[in-house]
């Protein structure tokens, strides 16, 4: 029996083992470099010169030596947080609209259609596109806001206008991909659950929030889970629309640490900074499993089929 089982583990490992290899020299192997260079000062020489203290980066951070942390961190505390709620829960919103509520699939296969076509834009086209909508002399957004009495105010430099522009730019993409799976998820419901539900007298709001909701957890947790350390990580659209973030107040955690490492030149503690985004990271993905009841969600069916 022993044998037997040491077999299907090596032929478990075999199977695995071009993922597992591709994911030690993507992830692995990069991040244990990050975590060394973060105890470093590194520079364009990219000499390993071990900081003295050897926690000194780390303390540039958490001392807040560097004055530009407090606003970068408030920043980064705001795009995520809303960000999240467009990217998971209007996104959960346009999942049951288009998969349940709509019951034409011609239909609600061209409103997923024409959601997802920022997904599959490139980035510069889309950047391109949204810094025409918000050109401050003829910006349909700028003609918008002075109809609302707003006054000609610019979204792309303007505070707290550019930081409401850079969540939806942000938020419309990703709202996208989380609508794709919320639908393929409803999509798995069997019909006889809800048929049953409709004979026993249920609304359409009640069917919602008893048995798709419920049984959407796996999904919204993976959603969840996987657009916060996007939105964490990402900064790719804010740097093309906004090529001074810091002036405009749209430059978040993940931007910082890139333009410390490639524009600073400050190796070392952008590594510390990216760190920083690792350890928030595993922290949030413990909270989401906590609060998900992750071990009660893959424990087996206690009803034998």
């Amino acid at each position: 029996m022993k044998e037997r089982d040491i077999a299907k583990t090596l032929f478990v490992l075999l199977l695995l083992s071009p993922f597992l290899a591709s994911l030690i020299l993507v992830y692995g192997i990069p991040s244990v470099l990050c975590a060394l260079m973060s105890f470093t000062d590194m520079s364009l020489d990219f000499k390993f010169r071990w900081n003295i203290p050897i926690y000194k980066n780390y303390l540039r951070v958490f001392a807040v030596k560097d004055p530009r942390i407090p606003e970068v961190f408030w920043i980064t505390l705001i795009y995520v947080s809303l960000t999240l709620l467009i990217n998971s829960g209007f996104a959960l919103l346009l999942g049951i609209l288009t998969t349940y509520c709509v019951k034409n699939e011609t239909v609600s296969s061209i409103i997923r259609t024409l959601w997802f076509l920022p997904r599959i834009t490139p980035v510069t086209i889309y950047a391109l596109l949204w810094l025409w909508f918000a050109d401050p002399r003829v910006g349909p957004l700028t003609i918008l806001s002075e109809m609302m009495g707003l006054g000609r105010v610019s979204w792309i430099l303007d505070k707290p206008y550019s930081q409401i522009l850079m969540v939806v730019v942000n938020g419309y993409v990703g709202a996208s991909w989380g609508m794709v799976i919320f639908s393929s998820a409803i999509k798995t419901i069997p019909l006889e659950m809800l048929y049953a539900a409709k004979v026993d007298g249920a609304r359409d709001l009640d069917v919602i929030k008893g048995i798709i909701i419920p049984l959407l957890k796996w999904p919204i947790l993976f959603v969840t889970a996987w657009q916060t350390l996007s939105l964490l990580g990402s900064y790719v659209q804010i740097m093309t629309i906004w090529s001074a973030p810091g002036v405009a107040g749209v430059e978040v955690w993940s931007l910082y640490t890139y333009n410390q490492a490639f524009l600073a030149y400050e190796f070392g503690y952008s590594a510390a900074l990216a760190m920083v985004i690792v350890i928030i990271s595993l922290f949030l993905l413990v909270i989401y499993f906590k609060v998900f009841g992750f071990k009660r969600m893959i424990e087996p069916s206690r009803i034998e089929v």
